[in-house]
């Protein structure tokens, strides 16, 4: 159970850090929708360079697009919504501020302090307020934060979502600007009341957190599926070559010990006689090579010849040095001793026992 939660926490994360990365992405190329004049008009471009043209009264270029719940938003300009970040900046009578005072020291807890301060500055119900916040220091103390609260209520926020989204336009953040942020000296005051990324994190991060999750599942069980078919295939490769070495060493054993007796009767007479005159050891040919390997000091008292095996004994004076030249005649092979090598009886000749099986060579010389 407790990997099972690690697991869910860790893709959670994943699921905010790309959240947050493609806000951050989009952001980049920001479409700024503000309310003049009793009318919603769209511009592209940063919201704090677009507020120091206006509030310094200068000339902004085009005049953006006028939106009203009717209106048709041009194919661009659509386009330029869907790919970038859209802010909208709610108008100054749809916006409540408040103010209070923190020391300095507090700054890093500012956002628990204000949320606590909630239910005392807001003139909603703490589950219906929406608010952002914006603090510096007080000129008249170092040591005292002037903290800024600007509150809206969720209807408001929900209204207008609803009427842009009417339109096409999908919302990324609501800002609001302070009353008296010129007199104060802020160039801007823009303040982000909404977000998004934090409203909907719940909705926004279960449909991503779903997705990786689907992700790495398809990642596993194609994993998982390619291993098995690798362990299988190698099985049956491992298997495939088991078999074609024991179908080897069948035909080794075959070709060794010549045709079968049952295959040999179905053969013509004539190749009948062939194959057992070939495939037979010959007694002259045996004997002629033994007398060619075994050297002038050895002698042979036995020699037994049972169909491929042959049993020799004898006296040599260096027994162990007959092994090599009998298995290097081509006539013999898995030479071997069968019995104790004992002295003789005059003591110097050794008695000997070998046994080697017999491979038949009938080689007729051609004219």
């Amino acid at each position: 159970m407790q990997i099972v939660t690690i697991i869910t926490r860790w893709i959670e994360v994943l699921a905010g850090l790309f959240l947050a990365w493609r806000a951050r992405r989009r952001e980049g190329r920001s479409l700024i929708i503000r309310d003049e004049d009793g009318q919603l008009v769209i511009r592209q471009g940063e919201p704090d360079r677009d507020a120091i043209i206006r509030d310094a009264g200068l000339q902004e270029g085009p005049p953006g697009w006028v939106l009203s719940a009717d209106t048709t938003i041009p194919a661009d300009m659509a386009r330029a919504a869907r790919d970038g970040f859209v802010i909208l900046e709610l108008p100054a009578d749809r916006i409540v501020t408040r103010r209070t005072n923190v020391p300095a020291q507090a700054r890093e807890f500012l956002a628990g302090i204000v949320r606590n301060q909630l239910e005392r500055l807001s003139p909603w119900p703490v589950d219906q307020a929406v608010y952002g916040f914006d603090a510096e220091v007080s000129g008249e103390d170092a040591a005292i934060l002037d903290v800024r609260v600007l509150i809206t209520s969720r209807a408001v926020i929900d209204s207008a979502l609803e009427e842009l989204a009417g339109i096409g336009l999908r919302i990324d953040r609501i800002v609001a600007r302070e009353p008296d942020a010129q007199e104060t000296g802020r160039a801007t005051g823009l303040i982000a009341i909404w977000s998004r990324l934090a409203d909907a994190s719940r909705e926004s991060l279960e449909g991503m957190r779903r997705r990786i999750g689907i992700g790495i599942a398809a990642a596993i069980g194609t994993a998982v599926v390619l291993t098995l078919w690798a362990l299988v295939s190698a099985s049956s490769i491992r298997d495939e070559n088991e078999a074609l070495a024991a179908r080897s060493k069948a035909l080794q054993r075959q070709v060794q010990a010549g045709r079968t007796p049952a295959s040999l009767a179905l053969l013509p007479p004539a190749e009948r006689a062939w194959t057992a005159k070939e495939t037979s050891a010959a007694s002259v040919i045996v004997i002629e090579a033994l007398s060619r390997a075994l050297p002038d000091t050895a002698y042979l008292t036995e020699i037994r010849l049972e169909g491929p095996t042959l049993r020799i004994v004898g006296l040599a004076g260096d027994a162990p040095a007959l092994l090599a030249p009998l298995e290097q005649s081509g006539h013999l092979s898995n030479v071997r001793f069968f019995a104790p090598t004992t002295r003789g009886p005059d003591g110097k000749l050794f008695r000997f026992h070998i046994e080697a099986r017999v491979e038949p060579h009938i080689r007729i010389a051609e004219e």
